[in-house]
C-alpha cells in the first residue's frame, strides 16, 4: 500500500484517515469553531416553532433546512419564511426537488434502491430541479440543498452564468452521500460551498476530509431512523476540534417520517422541530461540561446566506 498512498499524498490528500485526530486549524469567516442547524424544518409554523425554543432554551441557531422542496411551498408560504428568517438572521436551505424517491422511480422504491433516491432522473428531472432552485431564489433564498452530482454541476455552471443568483450557495445533501476526501474535492469543484457528510464517519474520517477542504462541513450528532437513528452528543468535542468549521446537526431518533411534508403533517412537524432544538440544548450543554471551550457564530454572521424577501406587491382595493 505504500506506494497507493505515496500516489495519493503526491495530489495533495490524506494517505489515510488521520487517527492522530489533528486540531483544524481552519474556521468559519468570523473565526468561529461551529455553528448549529436544525433539518426538516419544513415552513414558516415549524421555523416559527424552531426561533421561539431557540429563544426559550438560549440556542443560537444559524441554518435551518427544509427537505420537501420549493414545490410543496406556495408563494405565500415562501415569502413568509423568507421574511421572517431575513428578520430573524437564520438561513433557510431549501432542497431542490424533486429527486427519484418522489417520483415514479420503481428502482427508488426497491429493496436495495435506496442508493438512488436522491438521483435526478433525465433532463427533464434537471429542468423541474433547477427551476425549483430559480423558484426559490425569486422568493429571496439564497441555499438550497442538492442530491445530485449532475445537477450541483448544472447549478455551478448557471450561478457563474448568471441564471441563478450569483450569492446563492449550494449545501450538498446527506443522500449526496461525502464519506471521503476525494469526493469531498470533486464536489467542491463542482460548486458545492458546504458539505453534508455521511452520518457514521469517525473523527479520523471526518479529519482526512478537513484536511482537503476549506468549507463547512455538516455533521448530524443525531439521526434519524432511516439513517441509522444513533445519537452521538459525547462526539461534540471531538468533532468540532478536528472537522471546524462544521455546522453540527439534530436530527432526531425515533420519530415519524415527514417527507414529502404538508399541512396535514403540521403538528407533528412542528412538535419535532421543537424537540430538535432542545437536543441542541442538551448537546451545547454536554459541550460545555467537557472543558473544551470552541467559539460559535452570531445569528446572521459572514458566510450565512440569508434570504433577502422580495417586494411582495400590495393587494389592490
Amino acid at each position: 500500500m505504500t506506494d497507493t498512498r505515496a500516489f495519493l499524498a503526491a495530489r495533495g490528500l490524506p494517505p489515510g484517515d488521520l487517527r492522530d485526530l489533528p486540531d483544524s486549524a481552519k474556521r468559519f469567516p468570523d473565526g468561529a469553531h461551529y455553528r448549529v442547524e436544525i433539518p426538516s424544518t419544513e415552513g414558516p409554523r415549524c421555523l416559527e416553532a424552531v426561533l421561539e425554543e431557540a429563544e426559550r432554551l438560549d440556542v443560537l441557531v444559524h441554518r435551518v433546512s427544509q427537505g420537501s422542496g420549493a414545490f410543496l411551498l406556495t408563494d405565500a408560504e415562501l415569502d413568509e419564511y423568507a421574511r421572517m428568517a431575513a428578520a430573524a438572521r437564520v438561513e433557510v436551505s431549501i432542497f431542490a426537488q424533486p429527486f427519484a424517491a418522489w417520483t415514479v422511480s420503481a428502482t427508488a422504491r426497491a429493496r436495495s434502491g435506496g442508493v438512488v433516491a436522491g438521483s435526478v432522473h433525465g433532463q427533464d428531472g434537471i429542468v423541474n430541479a433547477l427551476d425549483d432552485i430559480r423558484r426559490s431564489a425569486a422568493h429571496g433564498f439564497r441555499s438550497v440543498l442538492i442530491s445530485d452530482v449532475g445537477l450541483l454541476a448544472a447549478f455551478g455552471e448557471a450561478r457563474r452564468d448568471g441564471l441563478i443568483p450569483a450569492d446563492m450557495q449550494a449545501k450538498v445533501s446527506v443522500m449526496l452521500p461525502v464519506a471521503n476526501p476525494m469526493t469531498a474535492r470533486v464536489l467542491v469543484d463542482l460548486g458545492a460551498d458546504t458539505l453534508n457528510l455521511v452520518t457514521d464517519l469517525s473523527p479520523a474520517q471526518m479529519a482526512a476530509i478537513r484536511a482537503v477542504t476549506d468549507v463547512p462541513l455538516d455533521v448530524y450528532l443525531e439521526s434519524t431512523d432511516d439513517m441509522g437513528g444513533f445519537l452521538r452528543h459525547y462526539e461534540l468535542p471531538e468533532i468540532i476540534r478536528v472537522a471546524a468549521p462544521v455546522y453540527v446537526k439534530l436530527g432526531l431518533a425515533n420519530a415519524p417520517g415527514l417527507y414529502p411534508a404538508g399541512t396535514h403533517l403540521e403538528a407533528t412537524a412542528v412538535a419535532l422541530s421543537r424537540e430538535r432544538v432542545r437536543r441542541a440544548r442538551l448537546a451545547l450543554e454536554l459541550l460545555g461540561r467537557s472543558g473544551y471551550a470552541p467559539t460559535t457564530s452570531e445569528r446572521g454572521a459572514e458566510g450565512v446566506a440569508l434570504p433577502v424577501p422580495r417586494a411582495v406587491p400590495a393587494a389592490s382595493a
